[in-house]
């Protein structure tokens, strides 16, 4: 397993401490953006080191959580080489990876159990690519190529 990277703001910090010792458990390695804190803080200043370091190849994948998930998926789907998914449920989760090829999982911190949380992982990170007519839409989200 290739390194995941995660990140998350004040909101999203009580998710990403369960989402490390999820991963632990695994055995997966990760690298942690931060925050580290439950102090207020800017989900922006985690999410683009972590983007950049998915783009970079520094990391395989990528998990990001924020109060909503939303604020963080926007930032993370700015970088062209992300495809940050934000995901509720297991079979969202594994959509995102069948026809959209998604790189981050994005979570909502505080509106989703650790129950809930493990399932999504496990079906963003069992799930494969599709492929096939999924693979020209995928191509075509890249802004300028």
């Amino acid at each position: 397993m290739k390194t995941i990277g995660i990140c998350s703001d004040h909101a999203g910090f009580p998710l990403k401490q369960h989402v490390k010792q999820w991963l632990e458990e695994k055995g997966w390695p990760y690298k942690d953006f931060g925050t580290y804190t439950e102090e207020s803080c800017d989900y922006p200043d985690y999410a683009h080191p972590m983007a950049e370091a998915i783009e970079a190849g520094e990391c395989h994948s990528g998990i990001a959580i924020c109060g909503s998930g939303q604020g963080i998926s926007m930032t993370l789907n700015k970088h062209q080489g992300i495809r940050a998914a934000l995901c509720w449920e297991p079979e969202l989760a594994a959509l995102s990876r069948q026809h959209n090829d998604a790189n981050v999982l994005c979570m909502p911190g505080r509106f989703i159990s650790h129950e809930k949380a493990d399932d999504i992982m496990e079906a963003f990170f069992s799930t494969q690519f599709e492929g096939g007519r999924h693979l020209r839409r995928v191509q075509k989200i890249p802004v300028g190529k």
